[in-house]
C-alpha cells in the first residue's frame, strides 16, 4: 500500500483520489479553502441556489464510468441527471433567434434552416462531419491517454478543413475558428454559433486552431445534462465517493512545497511548516513556480508550466440573479445573446484592454434551470449570467466602479432572454476573476482552457507523467484540459500511470 499526497479537492483530484483508494493505496487530500469541488462552488441567498462554476455537464460518460470503477452505487443513483432540451436557444445580433435540439444532429439542421433560412443546416451539418473526422484521429491521443514525449503528432490539426480555390490567388484553407466561420460557414450567424463555442470555453476564436470544432461535436452529439440541485451535487457525489473509499481529506491545508527526496517526490510541506510524508505525489492545482524546487519538471516532452493555451487565458464574470416572479413554462435552459461586434469582444477579452471598453460587445450566457432546488419557491427563479473576460490583472475586477457597471451591460443584454428581467430583481451577486483567483488559487482567476490538438501543440496542457519520479499532475490545468469531462480524464490518466506504471497507455 503506497502512501499518496493530492493536492487540492477539485474533481479531477478527487477523481484520481477514488480511483487511486479502490487500487488500495492510502490517498490523502491536502486542499487550502473549506471545502471541496474547487471551481465548482454554490451561492446560497435567502433560499436562491446557484452554481457558480460549470452550469452543465458534457460526456456523462467519464463521470458514469468513475462511478462504475468505485463503487457499487452508479453516477444516476448519487445524483440525478436530466437531458437539457433545447439544449441552447441562440439569440443573434440582426435579431434572429434559433432553438437547437439536444443530442439530434438532424434537428439542428432542420432548425438552422428553419431560423436562417435554405441551406444553413447544411453547411453547418457539413462542417459538423468534418469535426466528426477530427475527433476520429485526435480522440484517443488527445483524451484518452496520457501525454507522451512524442506529443508533436498533436501539433498537426486534424480538421480537415476545406481548400478553396481562388482567382488568381493561391488556395486558402481555415486554420482557426474565426476562419472556419468566415469560409466555410459563410453565414454571421453560423460564426456567431462557432465562435460562441470557442469563447464559452476560454478560446480566443482569431487564434483558437480548427480543430476547437470538436467543442461543438461533443456538445451536439453527446448531449447537454443538468444535475438536479446543481452542479455542485457531482462535486458532492464524487467528494462523498472518495469518503466512501477511505479517502482521507484535510481542509485549510495549503501546500506551499512538493518535497523532493533521493530525486523523487517524497511529500509535502504544508503553510504551517508541517511535512506530511508520500510515497507519491498527486498536484491538483494548477502548476506555479516555486511549488517544486530544482529544474523544471512538468510535463512530458516540451510542454512548459504555461503552455500556450495558458498564455491568454481568460476568466468569467458572473451575475446571480433572484428574481421574483415564476418561470415562464415555455422557457428556455441556456440562452447565448450573442455579440454584435465579436472583434472588439476578442479584443477585450484578450488583448487585457478596460472592462468599459467592451460594455456594449459581450456574449452573454443566461441559465435558468427548471429547478425547484434553486428558489425558495414556484412565485420566484434564480438566474444566472456569464461571460467571458479577460482575468484579474489586465482589468482590476476588485474595482466597484468596474463590477457594477460591467454587471449592468449583462444584465441589459439579457434582457432579450428573460422578459421583464431588470423590473424583476430582488437581489443582485456579482462574481468575476477577482473571486475565483481568491477562492481556487488560480493566478488571475484564470479558467482553464480544453486541450486541443494543433498550432504546433501550443494548446496543449502539461503532460500527468512528469520528469520528477512520484510527481503525477491531475485536473484541468494538466492534460487534457479544462472542463468537467476533460478534468475527470486527467484524474483517470494519473491514476492509471500510478498503478500501472510509467508504460500506462490510456483507457481502454
Amino acid at each position: 500500500m503506497a502512501r499518496i499526497a493530492v493536492i487540492g479537492a477539485g474533481t479531477g483530484a478527487m477523481a484520481a483520489a477514488a480511483r487511486l483508494a479502490v487500487a488500495g493505496e492510502k490517498v490523502t487530500v491536502y486542499e487550502r479553502s473549506a471545502s471541496y469541488g474547487g471551481s465548482v462552488g454554490r451561492h446560497e441567498h435567502e433560499g436562491f441556489v446557484f452554481d457558480t462554476g460549470p452550469g452543465l455537464l458534457h460526456l456523462p460518460a467519464v463521470q458514469r464510468d468513475l462511478f462504475v470503477k468505485t463503487g457499487k452505487e452508479s453516477l444516476e443513483q448519487c445524483v440525478t441527471l436530466t437531458q437539457v432540451d433545447p439544449a441552447s436557444r441562440h439569440l443573434f445580433a440582426d435579431g434572429t433567434a434559433v432553438s437547437l435540439p439536444n443530442a439530434s444532429r438532424a434537428g439542428v439542421s432542420a432548425a438552422l434552416d428553419g431560423a436562417l433560412g435554405a441551406g444553413s443546416g447544411a453547411r453547418w451539418s457539413d462542417f459538423m462531419d468534418r469535426a466528426r473526422d477530427a475527433w476520429d484521429r485526435s480522440r484517443r491521443p488527445l483524451l484518452e491517454e496520457p501525454l507522451r514525449a512524442d506529443h508533436r503528432v498533436l501539433g498537426r490539426d486534424p480538421y480537415p478543413a476545406v481548400r478553396q480555390r481562388r482567382l488568381l490567388r493561391a488556395a486558402r484553407q481555415a486554420a482557426t475558428v474565426a476562419q472556419i466561420g468566415t469560409w466555410e460557414l459563410a453565414d454571421p450567424r453560423l460564426a456567431a454559433l462557432l465562435d460562441g463555442y470557442a469563447l464559452a470555453h476560454g478560446l480566443d476564436p482569431r487564434t483558437a486552431p480548427a480543430s476547437a470544432a470538436l467543442l461543438p461535436y461533443m456538445e451536439q452529439t453527446f448531449g447537454s445534462w443538468y444535475v438536479l440541485g446543481g452542479m455542485r451535487e457531482l462535486a458532492r457525489a464524487v467528494y462523498e465517493r472518495c469518503v466512501a473509499r477511505r479517502v482521507e481529506f484535510v481542509f485549510g491545508a495549503e501546500v506551499v512545497r512538493v518535497i523532493e527526496k533521493d530525486g523523487r517526490a517524497a511529500g509535502v510541506e504544508l503553510a504551517g511548516g508541517e511535512v506530511a510524508e508520500a510515497d507519491r505525489v498527486v498536484l491538483g492545482v494548477r502548476p506555479r513556480p516555486g511549488l517544486v524546487p530544482g529544474q523544471q519538471v512538468w510535463g512530458a516532452g516540451d510542454v512548459p508550466v504555461r503552455a500556450g493555451s495558458d498564455a491568454g487565458a481568460a476568466g468569467r464574470f458572473t451575475v446571480l440573479l433572484s428574481l421574483r416572479g415564476a418561470r415562464e413554462a415555455d422557457a428556455v435552459h441556456r440562452t447565448v445573446v450573442h455579440s454584435g461586434d465579436g472583434a472588439a469582444e476578442w479584443e477585450a477579452v484578450f488583448g487585457g484592454r478596460a472592462a468599459d471598453r467592451v460594455a456594449g460587445h459581450p456574449t452573454v450566457t443566461v441559465l435558468r434551470p427548471d429547478d425547484p432546488a434553486t428558489r425558495p419557491d414556484e412565485e420566484h427563479e434564480a438566474v444566472t449570467l456569464t461571460a467571458t473576460v479577460a482575468p484579474q490583472g489586465p482589468v482590476d475586477w476588485r474595482d466597484a466602479g468596474v463590477r457594477q457597471r460591467f454587471a449592468d451591460v449583462l444584465v441589459e443584454r439579457a434582457g432579450a432572454a428573460v422578459p421583464g428581467l431588470r423590473e424583476r430583481i430582488l437581489h443582485t451577486e456579482i462574481r468575476t476573476p477577482a473571486e475565483t483567483e481568491a477562492e481556487t488559487g488560480a493566478e488571475g482567476g484564470a479558467v482553464p482552457p480544453p486541450a486541443l490538438a494543433g498550432a504546433g501543440g501550443a494548446y496543449l496542457h502539461p503532460g500527468n507523467l512528469t520528469r520528477l519520479p512520484g510527481l503525477y499532475l491531475a485536473g484541468g490545468w494538466a492534460h487534457p484540459g479544462g472542463g468537467l469531462a476533460h478534468a475527470g480524464m486527467s484524474g483517470t490518466l494519473v491514476a492509471g500511470l500510478v498503478v500501472e506504471g510509467d508504460g500506462f497507455s490510456g483507457s481502454r
